[in-house]
């Protein structure tokens, strides 16, 4: 099965971890049911059972891969994904395909519609980093520097003239002391980090070769800031981060991604996900700081498809929606 599933996932260019045999690994080890199915060796899908205090649901993370043009394939894939959600007694299906937010690919998504009854919906939340920025580290370093924003590049520049140290190193205690830094951070900042369990599970599936850990420091020893990269295939996504409030006064964030562009660049990877900004055109979004920083990199900015419900159970459906829009409206998403 997984010589299968990274074929197809060799055929799908635009995929990433989402739908890895890794990204499955972290949730295994996390506690959460897969649901793995290929089709025909040209189609994907791996999903995740969630279960939430609302309901449970199964959520497809970057998928499914295959074909939108293939309206047979489209109406047999989804059948199943259906069918499983019965068969688990989920309320929806949450999936964010790996598609550009196109009218085209608007069009292509219209082919589920085909499915008799479906009850297909946007999400009320967005499913991981539905808009981003990615960088083509084909580019040189000049180009990727030169690429940058003014500002960004004067902030990387200094990072070097004060002497900022970047380490990369994953073992246990770096992720105990990055969580603990994280949790402090996501006080500050007004986020839910991810568990200690999760960061753990992260690193047991993804070490020794697609996972990275940075820690930026100042030279005398003091921590600045943290970033956990996590590869797949041609695609590595700035996955997490923490800092200190050291990070407020010292470019230690723009020395650690320079640092990571670099390492990547080295390692023959082709894009540089930097994972989640704001929505164009929505004020006072949480995002909006960390977009201006991601932004100043250059890369091209990328809205995908929005997340989707395909609704099982309406009345417990409802009162899921009810919560989410309330946690968006409360978060600033």
């Amino acid at each position: 099965m997984e010589d299968t599933w990274k074929k197809i996932l060799e055929t799908y260019p635009e995929s990433n971890f989402l739908q890895s045999p890794l990204w499955a690994e972290a949730n295994r080890l996390i506690g959460h049911k897969l649901v793995v199915r290929t089709f025909h060796e040209k189609g994907l899908v791996f999903g995740i059972i969630k279960d939430a205090k609302r309901g449970r649901y199964l959520e497809i993370p970057g998928g499914p891969l295959i074909d939108w043009d293939d309206k047979e394939l489209v109406k047999e894939v989804f059948d199943e994904i259906i069918k499983v959600a019965n068969e688990e007694k989920c309320v929806f299906v949450r999936f964010r395909p790996q598609l550009e937010n196109t009218p085209e690919n608007q069009k292509r998504l219209e082919n589920i519609k085909v499915i008799k009854g479906i009850d297909l919906r946007l999400a009320p939340m967005h499913l991981h980093a539905q808009n981003t920025v990615i960088l083509d580290l084909s580019k040189s370093e000049d180009d990727l520097l030169m690429d940058m924003r003014r500002q960004t590049r004067y902030e990387v520049r200094r990072s070097e003239k004060l002497g900022l140290v970047v380490d990369e190193d994953s073992n246990e205690d770096s992720f105990n002391e990055f969580h603990s830094v994280q949790v402090t951070t996501a006080k500050r900042q007004g986020f839910v980090p991810p568990s200690k369990k999760e960061l753990l599970a992260e690193r047991s599936a993804f070490s020794p070769n697609n996972i990275k850990l940075y820690k930026v420091t100042t030279d005398s020893g003091e921590a600045v800031a943290y970033g956990l990269i996590l590869i797949y295939g041609n695609e590595a996504e700035y996955f997490e981060a923490a800092s200190t409030d050291l990070n407020r006064k010292l470019p230690g964030a723009y020395a650690l991604l320079w640092r990571a562009i670099k390492d990547l660049k080295k390692e023959g990877i082709e894009r540089f996900n930097l994972w989640g900004i704001a929505p164009p055109n929505v004020e006072h979004h949480r995002y909006s700081g960390v977009t201006t920083f991601k932004t100043g990199f250059g890369g091209r900015v990328i809205e995908f498809i929005p997340a989707h419900d395909i609704v099982i159970n309406k009345l417990r459906y409802k009162l899921d929606e009810i919560v989410e829009n309330a946690r968006k409206k409360k978060r600033n998403l």
